[in-house]
């Protein structure tokens, strides 16, 4: 019964900016943390951002300065602001939650008990 729901991905020129969501639901969340990953045709999954349950940030060298993310705790949002995209940028956004989430950081995919979706972002030059 808990879903996880991406949003705001589509087609961007590169320099620009986009805004993903993502919201959690289903169930009462005691503390949580999400997370973002991607992945392009042919990649690997990998990390983008984490936050964790009292707000603590983590970003991938490939997004740090560019990318922020946020969260709404009460909302069980949290949001992937993202500038200055690049081409290499395009993929398919997932959004991740972590429930009993206590740690600092939270890096790893297996890290996670729930995932979305996805939704493309597509970076065009």
């Amino acid at each position: 019964q808990v879903q996880v729901v991406e949003s705001g991905g589509g087609l961007v020129q590169a320099g620009g900016p986009l805004m993903l969501s993502c919201v959690a639901s289903g169930r009462t969340f005691s503390r949580y943390a999400m997370g973002w990953f991607r992945q392009a045709p042919g990649k690997e999954r990998e990390l983008v951002a984490t936050i964790n349950w009292s707000g603590g940030t983590y970003y991938a060298d490939s997004v740090k300065g560019r990318f922020t993310i946020s969260r709404a705790t009460a909302k069980n949002t949290v949001y992937l602001q993202m500038n200055s995209l690049k081409p290499e940028d395009t993929a398919v956004y997932y959004c991740a939650v972590r429930d009993n989430a206590y740690g600092l950081a939270y890096k790893n995919q297996n890290d996670y008990n729930y995932w979305g979706q996805g939704t493309q972002v597509t970076v065009s030059s």
